[in-house]
């Protein structure tokens, strides 16, 4: 099935295996991913009528928003990018452009729209790979003679006073010497190891792209404003290469992403990143509640506001300039969460709100509601700890009076401290079995069962006292 075709309750039920409650949250976020499909279905001159209906989620820290909005994308299987109001200022003053986050979301739909090009050219970059293998696994005699090396150089020198394009020193495959007899025979054993996969865990020299070349600081400001440099700075210069010694599986990995490259068309590439952004992506603005001009500080409320507007026209509705292109916001979906403790929705400027028309409010957590994020979704944190105990060979048992004991606590310790939600469990948790996780590696193998006792025994004393919980929990 379409990732894009699934049904609300399909979702709804996806979302529950990592989120426990939240259904009013989970439904309202199911039709809205649903109501893209069905656009997509519509006739094209009514596809630009219909807008997605952005979201607002409302509920305190801890309780699903941020897991809920995570999963989804994974789910339907769309570009993603999560943002936090408060990492953005206004234009003229220093920080984050609030345009960053529609080239994050471009980035990331780049990225899925190469591994799904990547993987139908696939088994002809693996040929093409175990050919350049073969090359590097037998090379030729070389007659390269330093005279040679000099000459090759006054060569690329003569390429760039005259304009040309710099071929630079070939790479070690494509130094091609002798290739007499010996050697064929040797490479045509070779290839058949190769497709018989025996040469795997073989050693292999081979040169890549320096990857410090692409961890430039004032690179990365420009592609924030949409420019590339790179395709401009490796038309005039080569790119630099390094010397790397791997395994033959990484060296085929390294040179089946090279000739993948070979084999596919960048600008087609560009264009359906675009388009997939475009009209199946997702934007999550977290903390939201924070850039109102009525939150706890009292400072830049100028700035804060803002930063409202400069969202604005983005939710709205506008042409961003990315190094892949010019996109456009119409029909991406964006979500906006905040806990709204010391603020409330009507505080945003009232353009702003009527770009977020479903509000959903989340509910606090119960009890319950730990001992079912403790035991049942996929990833529930005591599956994780049994299964990290257990790399020292110690078989952990959780009894249900533990697991709702420690449930117990995180509500009390929430209720009576500040309530962060299911991430007090995390911390409980960890001084819970601190001990355990120390010790651990020394022990002999065995099994440990974690009771209600041993949960009062490690913590029940602290949570009781709230100034000790306040720090500690």
């Amino acid at each position: 099935m379409d990732p894009m075709d699934k049904t609300p309750k399909q979702i709804v039920k996806e979302l529950d295996r990592y989120v426990i409650g939240q259904d009013e949250a989970k439904k309202a976020i199911a039709v809205a991913l649903r109501n893209r499909y069905r656009r997509m279905q519509l006739p094209e001159e009514m596809q630009e009528e219909v807008t997605p209906k952005n979201l607002l989620m409302i509920g305190p820290t801890g309780v699903g928003k941020t897991e809920i909005a995570r999963r989804l994308a994974k789910i339907v299987n769309a570009p993603f990018v999560k943002v936090e109001a408060t990492k953005f200022t206004e234009v003229g003053y220093v920080g984050r452009d609030v345009e960053s986050m529609v080239r994050d979301l471009v980035e990331s739909a780049y990225k899925m729209e190469q591994d799904r090009l990547y993987a139908e050219v696939r088994s002809e970059a693996v040929a093409n790979a175990d050919k350049r293998l073969v090359k590097l696994l037998v090379p030729a005699q070389r007659k390269q003679t330093q005279q040679n090396q000099q000459e090759n150089f006054m060569q690329m020198m003569r390429d760039l006073q005259s304009g040309k394009m710099p071929q630079g020193l070939a790479s070690q495959e494509d130094e091609e010497g002798e290739v007499n007899d010996q050697v064929r025979n040797e490479r045509l054993s070779v290839s058949e190891k190769l497709k018989r996969d025996q040469l795997e865990n073989e050693e292999v020299t081979i040169k890549i792209d320096d990857p410090s070349q692409n961890n430039n600081n004032s690179s990365d400001m420009l592609n924030q404003m949409g420019i590339d440099l790179n395709d401009a700075l490796s038309s005039l210069v080569p790119k630099r290469k390094v010397t790397r010694t791997m395994s033959v599986t990484d060296a085929r990995e390294v040179l089946v992403q090279e000739e993948s490259e070979k084999l596919v068309n960048v600008a087609d590439l560009a264009d359906a990143a675009i388009k997939r952004a475009e009209n199946t992506g997702i934007i999550f603005i977290d903390e939201i509640d924070k850039i109102t001009s009525r939150s706890k500080q009292n400072s830049g409320e100028v700035s804060r506001e803002g930063v409202q507007r400069d969202i604005l026209p983005i939710v709205e509705g506008s042409a961003i300039k990315t190094k892949y292109g010019f996109i456009n916001t119409d029909h991406i979906l964006f979500i906006a969460s905040g806990a709204f403790q010391d603020s409330k929705p009507s505080d945003l400027i009232a353009e702003l709100q009527g770009r977020f028309p479903i509000r959903v409010e989340l509910n606090d957590l119960s009890a319950e509601d730990f001992v079912k994020i403790l035991t049942e979704p996929d990833n529930a944190l005591v599956k994780q700890y049994i299964a990290l105990i257990n790399t020292d060979n110690i078989s952990v048992t959780f009894t249900i009076e533990a697991i709702r004991k420690i449930a117990n606590i995180a509500f009390a310790v929430n209720r009576d401290t500040d309530n962060i939600g299911a991430r007090r469990l995390h911390t409980i948790l960890e001084r819970l079995l601190q001990d355990l996780l120390y010790e651990g590696p020394d022990m002999q193998m065995g099994e440990i069962t974690i009771t209600e006792a041993y949960v009062e025994q490690k913590i029940g004393k602290i949570a009781a006292d709230k100034d000790l919980a306040h720090y500690i929990l």
